[in-house]
């Protein structure tokens, strides 16, 4: 393996391995606390322009495999870890995570002390990094990073976007044997592609949905023009203050049909609601976040993955706040009842993560039901 550095905009410099393709990356460094799930991490589109830091120690040890996908390709630019595996014991995995990333020209590096990234990242917050096995001095790498922009102000939900509108109809997959046929068909849903994961769809799916995938800029009379029962308003990444044009959209929708948010989704809710939002120290991301459902008092175990978190003094006499992160009270989920929307910041879908959030999507069912 190549040397490599792993350059940080305050100056901090990890030396380690590179793995997975050779080169150089620019992004915002973050860590995750998930224990598995990378694939399906590096797949997440919330990812975009990210340096992911994988908190647990060792990855790859499955491979990887075309099922755990949550979009066409890695939306990471790049990957930390401690120690990688490049012999994966599974026998649904058709290559190395090493191979992997290579084949889609992600950098990785390896063998430096992660322990060490993640507390400097939580005390000093995430910031730009760049991931080089060019050779460059570490000095010019530093330079780099600290001349880069950050996340806040930028609009990357729709870059990411479809550019056109296509339906989906195909449930959750299981693992052994064929695609199950889709559910008795009980409602029609405009999801709005802020950068959504695919699970969300086989989700709303298996509820009765055909969904109509529609860019994140599209007007609410398009939307409506589909004379859809619902809206289900994806994750992403990125400012939700910068999405151009989406806080409008979804507040001429607000009242039209039933309303479902989650994380980017959530926080463009409470925009168009007339909410503020605000970029978090380092924000969540993984896989064991608790969340206190406060109109029944039980608390979830929940799969995270944001940067941005909504005000919850800027929607005093707006909406209910239904959930709150129990490690720092931060706003996890909304209600406007007379409007019959809902959202939440955490995923429901998991993907990877707990089950314990699943049931959102029955309910938002339930909704276009008139329950």
């Amino acid at each position: 393996m190549k040397r490599a550095l792993l350059a940080l905009a305050d100056g901090t410099v990890f030396e380690g391995k590179a793995f997975g393709a050779e080169g150089e990356t620019l992004g915002e460094a973050v860590f995750n606390t998930s224990m598995f799930g990378y694939q399906e991490i590096l797949t997440d589109p919330s990812y975009v322009g990210q340096i992911v830091t994988m908190a647990y120690t060792e990855m790859g040890n499955v491979g990887a495999n075309l099922q755990d996908e949550e979009s066409l390709k890695p939306h990471a630019v790049g990957m930390v870890v401690r120690q990688v595996s490049e012999e994966p014991s599974s026998w649904r995995a058709s290559e190395s995570l090493g191979a992997y990333l290579k084949r889609h020209g992600v950098a990785g590096i390896t063998g430096l002390d992660t322990r060490r990234l993640v507390r400097h990242l939580r005390t000093h917050g995430a910031q730009m990094g760049v991931i080089s096995s060019d050779g460059a001095s570490a000095k010019a790498l530093v330079e780099r990073a600290r001349t880069a922009p950050g996340m806040e102000g930028m609009d990357l939900a729709t870059g990411i976007s479809t550019k056109q509108a296509y339906t989906f109809t195909t449930p959750t997959p299981h693992v052994l044997g064929p695609v199950p046929a889709p559910p008795k068909h009980r409602f029609d849903v405009v999801a709005y592609d802020y950068g959504l994961k695919r699970s969300m769809l086989h989700f709303l799916v298996d509820e009765g949905c055909r969904v109509t995938v529609v860019p994140a800029h599209t007007p609410a009379s398009e939307v409506l023009a589909l004379k859809p029962g619902g809206i289900f308003l994806a994750n992403g990444p990125g400012d939700p203050a910068a999405v151009n044009g989406a806080d409008r959209a979804v507040a001429e929708l607000l009242g039209k049909v039933p309303i479902f948010g989650i994380c980017l989704g959530h926080q463009i809710l409470a925009l168009a609601l007339g909410g503020k939002t605000y970029k978090m120290k380092f924000g969540h991301r993984g896989t064991n976040q608790p969340v206190k459902d406060l109109t029944t008092g039980k608390v979830e175990i929940t799969a995270q993955n944001h940067g941005f978190a909504v005000d919850a003094k800027s929607l005093e006499g707006r909406a209910q706040v239904t959930h709150l992160n129990l490690n720092d009270d931060t706003v996890e989920g909304l209600a406007i009842p007379d409007a019959r929307a809902f959202s939440v910041q955490y995923h429901p879908e998991s993907s990877p993560g707990p089950h314990d959030a699943r049931y959102l999507f029955a309910r938002f069912a339930a909704l276009m039901a008139g329950g």
